[in-house]
């Protein structure tokens, strides 16, 4: 018997309401038209598979792989990643899915690479000695190891990217989620994203404008086009 899919994405939708403009407030009217996103997304992912979810922007890229990482909650179908439902995972989904988007905002600015990385391998419940030991060989990895200790506010664009990077695999989840990842990175960074990718033993799905980049990692590609499987 085959094992179950990673992911699934069952007639997934997402509506947005945008705040209404000064005129349409002065009319009652306190939301705008609506936005449609995403409309009827269905679709699998296998343990163990890289996926890249490509598209012109506004094809609903980002919205998709946010609603996989439980960031937005989905207007309409439903999404399960590692046996959970993205809507209502809380900390078992946490632990098993990791997630990172090209203008990271969550990391601590007046502390250090290395001592960002040791606060969010406490929250994963890693032992001191090992949050250590991974640390060091994740900033290595990523090529940050020469500036671990330098405050997260010095790093570059590229510098911060690649620290989200190793971040995300920081707790060995079973599901990696990225929106746009190649951000900032220069070509070593690249590199180093594709060396990270190639070596996660697990799922991976990729939104990205340029999937052509991954494919010697044996992705599959999945089309979006105003919202809709292509």
């Amino acid at each position: 018997m085959s094992a179950a899919p990673a992911i699934v994405a069952d007639g997934l939708g997402k509506v947005f309401r945008p705040p209404a403009g000064l005129g349409e407030m002065l009319r009652g009217r306190f939301l705008g038209s609506p936005l449609v996103a995403l409309t009827d997304v269905s679709f699998s992912v296998a343990a163990g598979e890289i996926v890249c979810v490509m598209g012109p922007n506004g094809a609903g890229k980002s919205t998709l792989v946010r609603i996989l990482g439980g960031l937005l909650l989905p207007s309409s179908g439903t999404a399960r990643a590692a046996g959970v439902d993205v809507a209502t995972g809380g900390a078992a989904f946490r632990r098993r899915v990791a997630f990172v988007v090209g203008d990271e905002r969550s990391f601590h600015y007046r502390v250090s690479g290395r001592a960002n990385l040791h606060y969010f391998a406490a929250l994963h419940g890693l032992p001191a000695a090992e949050a250590r030991r991974r640390t060091a060989a994740l900033l290595e990895r990523v090529g940050l190891a020469a500036a671990a200790d330098r405050r997260y506010r010095e790093y570059s664009r590229g510098m911060r990217q690649r620290l989200a990077l190793a971040r995300a695999v920081l707790h060995r989840p079973r599901i990696l989620l990225l929106d746009e990842p190649t951000t900032g990175l220069d070509d070593d960074g690249r590199e180093r994203l594709r060396g990270l990718l190639a070596a996660h033993d697990g799922t991976a799905v990729i939104s990205t404008h340029e999937p052509e980049w991954f494919h010697t990692l044996g992705v599959r590609r999945v089309a979006l086009a105003e919202g809709r499987i292509a």
